[in-house]
């Protein structure tokens, strides 16, 4: 998806949720459009589709939600690919809410403006593979803009956390232990996420039926902690 004008940017609002913002009651919105595609992804709908919902819906929803919910999650798809995306969230804070992303990271320079103006309260950065696996996954070649990402979010003081989807079918154990390394190097002290896949919908990759569960539970860094979700 082209960085250009979307009336309709957002494809659906999730209106309440516990677990996708630390510590705060939240709704989502979902934004349509991305520019990878991870073939273990089952938004496809969202990812390949187009929005149905304007900004202005979107405001007039949180209206109704002022002192009900702590904060709004931006997740999509991509949602840093939107112009006036960064106007849009003043809007938001403004009507007293906090604010996390969701991203792949591929938008550094927009994820600096918006850290710079202290328009974010958490983001979620979402580490796909490392760069001699990365298109293989995403079918992409945004590894460094990712990499400019993490770079800024290490050196932001933002809260921020590092998470990774798990397919047995595109990665093993040894390729986790690369990235975990990866980290260390970076000087990451969050908590990395690691999410096993866990879906029965077609995905983009048509991987479905070539899942196993992994067991994560012995990989472990002497830097940061790691966990385990799903």
């Amino acid at each position: 998806m082209s960085k250009k004008h979307v009336n309709k940017p957002i494809y659906h609002i999730t209106p309440f949720t516990l677990l996708d913002f630390p510590d705060q009651t939240a709704c989502i919105l979902w934004f349509a459009g991305c520019n990878m595609r991870c073939r273990y992804c089952y938004n496809i709908d969202i990812v390949k589709g187009k929005g149905k919902l304007a900004f202005e819906d979107a405001l007039i929803f949180l209206n109704t939600r002022k002192g009900l919910l702590d904060g709004v999650v931006f997740s999509g798809g991509e949602c840093s690919l939107h112009l006036n995306i960064d106007s849009f969230i003043r809007e938001i804070r403004q009507m007293g809410f906090r604010i996390k992303m969701d991203t792949n990271g591929t938008s550094p320079r927009k994820l600096r403006e918006l850290i710079d103006d202290e328009l974010l309260d958490y983001v979620a950065l979402d580490f796909k593979a490392l760069r001699n696996n990365f298109y293989r996954i995403t079918q992409s070649d945004h590894f460094s803009k990712f990499e400019k990402s993490l770079d800024l979010l290490v050196n932001s003081g933002i809260r921020y956390e590092v998470r990774t989807t798990v397919h047995s079918a595109l990665m093993n154990k040894e390729m986790i232990r690369e990235m975990i390394s990866f980290l260390e190097k970076k000087n990451y002290q969050g908590t990395y996420y690691l999410q096993h896949f866990f879906n029965d919908c077609p995905t983009l990759g048509e991987l479905e039926n070539d899942y196993q569960r992994m067991d994560l539970r012995h990989l472990h860094s002497e830097q940061f902690k790691i966990a385990i979700r799903n």
